[in-house]
């Protein structure tokens, strides 16, 4: 198994060798790595990140992705991906993940290709490997490049090297779009992505770090970090969350025992995928 170190000098090698390159950025630490990693090795006008804006993802993570590339002197660009337009993606079937990676990676071939940039690249690690992403078959077929998980930095390697080269989200919690908060079946809408944002924006605001709101209708499901729950206990959070929640529409708030793990809707369509806590 290679070290850490090895892992490390093979993505900058990757990076070099790649020449130039668009990388679709989040702001999450994944994305943030490889960019700034990508910084190091290229010339600034032979690296571009490109920030998907849509209902899909959060407004504060928008804010965010921009502090840090104008934090760093990055080149930036922020394209509407639309994927409400998308009659098939809005069906929220189980191959939505794969629907809007391939509008992404179609948008970032483009640009690559106006930009004489030779690679697409995006922040996936190791780790999401063993996850359920159909996503992934978007970027193999659009030729999109995963240096993290091509050598093996799994997600808590690659904080570790985020935290010594001084980025400020080396810590950040995992973020997914909006949509994995709805069972699948359920037809997405600008509301329904609203009001679930409203609803996590809420309980941040609370000062919870990993937080979910798996929309059931009816049920908001509050899924936090294990470690996080006796906070429910302090000032009264609790009550707070729940007339929140409520002024959204929601008719009952509840809170999942297991805590936060990813993907925990998957099991719905397919008791054999596996969750990941």
């Amino acid at each position: 198994m290679n070290s850490l170190k090895q892992k490390l000098k093979k993505l900058h090698q990757i990076l070099k060798d790649s020449k130039g390159v668009v990388i679709a950025f989040s702001g999450g630490v994944d994305s943030s790595l490889l960019l700034k990693i990508a910084q190091e090795e290229l010339k600034r006008d032979k690296v571009l990140a490109v920030t998907a804006c849509s209902p899909l993802y959060p407004a504060r993570e928008i804010k965010s992705a921009r502090r840090f590339t104008e934090t760093w002197g990055m080149r930036h660009i922020f394209i509407k991906s639309n994927e409400l337009q998308n009659r098939n993606f809005i069906k929220n079937a189980p191959n939505r993940c794969y629907l809007c990676k391939k509008n992404l990676f179609a948008h970032l071939r483009k640009i690559a290709r106006s930009n004489h940039l030779a690679w697409m690249m995006d922040g996936t690690n190791f780790d999401d490997l063993s996850d359920y992403r159909p996503g992934r078959r978007a970027a193999q077929e659009l030729n999109v490049r995963s240096p993290l998980a091509e050598v093996g930095l799994t997600k808590k390697e690659i904080r570790k090297i985020a935290k010594d080269l001084g980025l400020p989200n080396y810590d950040k919690p995992s973020l997914a779009c909006l949509a994995s908060r709805i069972p699948y079946g359920i037809k997405i809408t600008q509301v329904l992505l609203q009001r679930i944002e409203k609803a996590e924006n809420s309980l941040r605001d609370l000062g919870f770090n990993q937080v979910r709101v798996r929309d059931h209708q009816e049920i908001a499901r509050i899924e936090i970090e294990k470690g996080e729950m006796k906070k429910l206990l302090q000032k009264n959070k609790f009550q707070q969350i729940i007339s929140k929640l409520k002024e959204l529409g929601y008719r009952y708030v509840t809170l999942d025992l297991e805590g936060y793990y990813t993907g925990s809707l998957n099991p719905i369509t397919n008791p054999n995928i596996k969750n990941t806590n």
